[in-house]
């Protein structure tokens, strides 16, 4: 038994090496992108719901932008706060800004994706870049960093939605490694002719993206995905790349609490069975040979079987998985998380384990 298990040990440490060396090093090692500046027209779209607090710190960040062209489309998603009277005095005082307002609809009632498609409808220009209401540009360059990677082919660019740095918390560590590791995986498998994600609080496409598939109508009734599920269904080699310039970043605030993290966590998710059954495959196939690393490692050890072999087995992997997440965590400006990088990795597996089984028993909240 010990045996089948080394063996099976063995093979699971070669596939996370695939993982490590042959996809996520097409991003580890890429080298620095070329930034055209570009003069297209943009509409930045936010959608906002009960966001009246981060609105008023934020929207002014998005209208002092350094850019020749573009709009700002705010949403009021039937907000029971101030939102929508923050929002009305944007509009006069900002030239740009122009409001979207959305009532409660009975057949949508609490979509965000309802609200976004009103938004884009009503957007002026044929390229749009997304944020998030509680979300900040990390430069005034922002426009023109995500405009910058649009081509005629290249319709759609993913950015990295980063998470500010709180000191000497470990949960938010926990929180930007597991968001770095995520950023990591959509832009190397872009970079591999195989994207599959984006995230809301920093993705731009053409207009015309949105119209060729009749917007979100495909996954309408799913609470969650304006972005992941959107993205898995138009995205292509062709029409995909992305942005990892530090000009082009977004921050917003994490959670501050494990169990807000984790509710969060529960919805991003309950997302994923949804895509294409390649992407949920190599999804799976990660997380899976993850956790049998240590399960597998734990066994072995505790039985001293080829306890030398394993140790050296244990060391080239983590060799190879820190190098290639150390050169993409400075590619991100999260290297500071890798110091915590073995006992983070094993908290976010049985976190998500976790997370896994909660779904199972009862459904998410979504969109507030």
């Amino acid at each position: 038994m010990l045996t089948f298990i080394f063996y099976a040990f063995v093979i699971i440490v070669l596939i996370q090496l695939s993982y490590y060396v042959f996809v996520f090093g097409k991003f580890a090692f890429a080298k620095k992108q070329k930034s055209t500046p570009k003069r297209i027209p943009i509409s930045v779209i936010v959608c906002a719901k009960n966001e009246a607090e981060n609105v008023v710190r934020f929207i002014p960040l998005l209208a002092e932008q350094d850019y020749p062209d573009y709009e700002i489309i705010l949403i009021d998603d039937a907000s029971s706060d101030e939102t929508l009277e923050i929002f009305e005095n944007f509009e006069k005082q900002y030239s740009n800004v122009r409001l979207v307002r959305v009532q409660n609809n009975e057949a949508f009632w609490g979509n965000k994706k309802y609200a976004l498609t009103l938004g884009i409808k009503a957007a002026k220009k044929e390229y749009l870049i997304f944020t998030d209401a509680d979300c900040f540009p990390a430069s005034k360059d922002w426009i023109k960093e995500m405009s910058s990677q649009f081509t005629m082919h290249k319709t759609i660019v993913l950015g990295y939605g980063a998470y500010e740095k709180i000191n000497k918390s470990f949960l938010n560590k926990i929180i930007r490694f597991e968001t770095m590791l995520t950023a990591v995986q959509y832009f190397s498998w872009a970079k591999a002719g195989k994207p599959y994600m984006g995230i809301g609080r920093n993705l731009a496409y053409k207009k015309e993206e949105f119209y060729n598939v009749n917007g979100f109508i495909e996954h309408m009734k799913i609470r969650s995905g304006d972005d992941d599920l959107f993205i898995n269904q138009i995205a292509t080699k062709r029409n995909t790349t992305f942005n990892f310039s530090p000009e082009s970043f977004t921050y917003s605030m994490p959670k501050t609490t494990f169990k807000a993290w984790f509710t969060q966590k529960r919805r991003h998710v309950s997302t994923a069975k949804h895509y294409k059954s390649f992407d949920k495959t190599q999804l799976a196939l990660f997380y899976i040979s993850q956790l049998l690393f240590f399960l597998f490692a734990i066994v072995l050890l505790s039985f001293l079987y080829q306890w030398i072999i394993v140790l050296c087995i244990i060391g080239f992997r983590y060799l190879f998985s820190w190098i290639t997440l150390g050169f993409s965590a400075g590619k991100l400006k999260e290297k500071d998380v890798m110091y915590w990088f073995p006992i983070i990795e094993i908290v976010l597996i049985f976190t998500q384990l976790n997370v896994f089984i909660t779904n199972l028993f009862s459904k998410p909240v979504y969109w507030k």
